[in-house]
């Protein structure tokens, strides 16, 4: 293939969940479709405007990502997760009017990723000084999530503020037999009243 094609499709197949075949079918549609592949470009290049919340670490156009901005949100309360494509996710439920904190991953040994690599101070800062009083954890239920929930609690419990965790166990349309033992555990001991 020509340099220009074969560039396109080395740089697609590096992307997450993109093989050769996907990224050839993209690319011929690109060059089909030159109206697509301008559109492209152009979003493309609008990325670069997009940087990190200086309050929270969400994805930002300018100094303070919408959410930070939004004064009706709820400034007492903190929900922290790793990445900032997580918000979107937990903003979709229309259940939690909070702000965010986002640590831009989870402690790790066997990665090599400690508590300093994620700025937790900066979080425990937020704690100190915005009036928060209660801490939402949403990490991933592995080990690498319980062990940055532990020592995020550890901080924080001598601030005095309330942290919890949302609720783990078997999602919704799944049967039990399809949960591992851990999903179980969990679910049974978030279970709530009816």
């Amino acid at each position: 293939m020509i340099p220009p094609i074969e560039n396109l499709l080395s740089a697609l197949v590096k992307l997450p969940g993109i093989g050769r075949r996907s990224a050839e079918r993209v690319v011929f549609y690109l060059l089909a479709k030159p109206a697509a592949a301008a559109a492209l470009q152009q979003a493309l290049a609008e990325l670069s405007r997009v940087k990190r919340c200086q309050r929270c670490g969400n994805f930002a156009v300018e100094t303070l990502c919408s959410i930070c901005e939004d004064a009706g949100r709820d400034q007492t309360a903190i929900c922290v997760v790793a990445h900032p494509w997580e918000i979107p996710l937990l903003e979709k439920t229309g259940a939690y009017q909070g702000l965010y904190h986002v640590l831009g991953g989870l402690i790790s040994p066997a990665r090599k990723v400690g508590p300093e690599d994620l700025g937790l101070e900066r979080l425990v800062e937020r704690v100190r000084t915005e009036g928060t009083e209660e801490v939402i954890l949403a990490l991933e239920s592995k080990a690498e999530g319980d062990l940055t929930a532990m020592y995020i609690l550890r901080q924080l419990k001598p601030l005095g503020v309330r942290v919890s965790q949302i609720a783990q166990g078997v999602p919704v349309g799944r049967d039990l037999e399809s949960a591992d033992e851990l999903t179980l555990g969990r679910a049974l001991k978030g279970r709530t009243t009816l």
